[in-house]
Formats: C-alpha cells, structure tokens, sequence
C-alpha cells in the first residue's frame, strides 16, 4: 500500500453531491484501493456543522483508507497541500435570477477559490469542478489562477457521457462496458452534442448496431441533454449520487488512466483544437496515460454534428463574455 496519503479537498461538502463522493473517495473507489487519502472540507460558515457531521459520519465508517478529516470554512486551509480538488458547491439559479446574475454569484465563489488554489496547493494539483455553469465556472477559476497550468482546470462532462452510455446501452442490449469511443462535445447545458459517429459496440460501428440514424440524431440526443431536468420532475431534487460517481469516474480516469482503444469526455480550456476556440473550456474526447488528459486528434464530423458543435460553441462563447463583461476573468 502507497503510504503518502493524497490530500483531496471538496467543496459544498454539506451538499447532496458531497454527501454522496466523499464516502466513494474514503472508499478508495477514486484513487484506487491501496491510496490512503487525506479529505478536507470546505463549507460555508452557515453550513461548517453539517459537514462536521457528514466528517463524523466518515470517521464512523472506519474506512481504512481515511487518514484525516477536517472541515473549515476557510478557503486558503481547505486547499493548502491539497492534489485533488473537486468544486462542488456552487450559486444554483433562484428565482428573480437573471443569466448575469448567476454568472456573478458564481464569480464570487470560484474566483477566491481560483486564488486560493494558485496560493496554497500541490504543485501536481488537478481540479474538476462540478458546480453549474460548470464549463464557465472552470473557466473563473482558472482565470484567478494564472500559474497554475491551464490543463489543470477541468470541468465535468462525465455525466453527460455517462447518460449517453446508459441510454445507448439500453437501446442495444450491451452493457455500457461494450460501447467505445463515444463523447460529448461543448457545454454541460441543453446545447451539448453527443456524438456517437465513431462509437463502437463490441467493435462494431454503433450506427449499424441501432440502425436508427433519425432516433440517434433526435430523441437520443434530446434525452442526453434534458435528462437532468427529467430527473428533477421525477424525485423533486437534482442529481446527485449520479453526479458523483460522474466526479468519481473524472477523477479515476484522469489519476489511473482510460481504458486502453477507448476514450472519454472531459471539458478542459481549450488550445484551438477543432476550431473551438482557445481558453473556452469545452468538452472534448480525450484519453488519459495516467499523468494528463490528451485530447483525441482528427476525428471527422458530420455537417450536422459540427452545426450543433458551432452552437454549443456560441453558448460558451456568450458566457466567456458575459463574465469578461462583469470582470471575472481580471
């Protein structure tokens, strides 16, 4: 066993989504069975008991990977030493709330956050941030961190590839661990584009296996993108424990590297690859080796995929602006 624990922080750790990672991380589920971790816990003063609560719980499970639990309210503490940070906690939209709104809200928690990464972690620190707009909130974030490499700063597309799986694994019958090589383009919002061009079942091209080109370019994509409003109306609150295991997976695929012929979805800031342009932070197909995502090169797309391409572009386009605008990124 690896006897360095890695220190992982989160944030909005009393929250839904934590409640459901943190006892994955413990678990060894994250960084794999034989990685002791460190977990510290960043909260807002109004919610430091709950999460010492959930930290109580933690300690209860007798996790033999859990080799320390704190919790603060205090940013520079939270990430000081940390190599994982997972930003979950996040400004939802409420009601009178305009897009600037939000956007500021926003600001307000992964700027300071941002600074506070740059000032106090690891040097190998990785972040995925989870809390919405998350493409544009990883966008903030790296913005108030400019030593930080820029590739360091990700943004979870997982669960929306976790949902394209699911709903292509029930239509064929495969299990999800058959079907390679899918991804979604953009932004996590109505506006993303699963693309299933070069997927794979079992090897086989996944549009000869459904054999149904208007349900892939329709309804299937419809379902990917409005899912997290379908399960709203159904249980009455967010996703949660399926966004954590999308941050588990992320995170896992990232450390320990992608399945050998395979790759994933990840939004990172993007260096001009497929006309996106630079700085955005964009899901892409990537592979990991372990040590950095590697963005999948070359890959043809139809008329029609790069028209939805363009116009989850145009979304993120308007959002970089709209916080450039507020003076988020200064």
């Amino acid at each position: 066993m690896n006897t360095s624990p890695v220190r992982v922080t989160v944030t909005g750790a009393a929250g839904n989504i934590s409640y459901a990672l943190l006892f994955r991380i413990a678990a060894g589920e994250m960084l794999g069975p034989d990685v002791p971790v460190e977990l510290r816990l960043l909260e807002i003063e109004q919610a430091v008991a709950a999460a010492e609560g959930t930290a109580m719980e933690l300690d209860d499970a007798a996790f033999p990977l859990l080799r320390g639990i704190d919790v603060t309210a205090d940013a520079d503490a939270a990430f000081d030493g940390t190599s994982i940070a997972i930003l979950v906690g996040a400004m939802p939209r409420r009601e009178g709330m305009d897009r600037a709104d939000l956007l500021e809200a926003n600001g307000r928690i992964f700027g300071p956050q941002g600074r506070a990464i740059a000032a106090n972690a690891a040097p190998d620190v990785r972040v995925l941030v989870v809390g919405n707009p998350a493409n544009t909130n990883a966008l903030i974030a790296r913005a108030a961190a400019p030593d930080v490499p820029a590739d360091r700063f990700t943004a979870m597309m997982r669960l929306d590839h976790n949902r394209a799986l699911a709903r292509l694994a029930e239509r064929t019958g495969a299990g999800v661990d058959r079907i390679e090589r899918l991804h979604v383009w953009g932004n996590h919002s109505d506006s993303q584009v699963p693309d299933v061009d070069h997927a794979l079942v079992d090897g086989r091209p996944l549009r000869e296996v459904v054999a149904d080109d208007a349900w892939l370019d329709g309804p299937f994509r419809e379902a990917v993108a409005t899912r997290g409003a379908a399960i709203i109306k159904a249980r009455g609150a967010s996703s949660a424990a399926s966004a954590a295991s999308a941050a588990v997976d992320h995170v896992r695929d990232w450390v320990l590297g992608t399945r050998p012929g395979d790759w994933t979805t990840a939004a990172l800031p993007s260096t001009g690859a497929y006309g996106i342009p630079e700085g955005l932070v964009a899901g892409v197909p990537v592979t990991s080796d372990g040590g950095a995502w590697h963005v999948v090169e070359g890959l043809s797309r139809s008329a029609l995929v790069q028209e939805r391409i363009d116009a989850t572009v145009a979304e993120l386009t308007s959002e970089r602006e709209a916080v450039d605008t507020l003076g988020l990124l200064r």
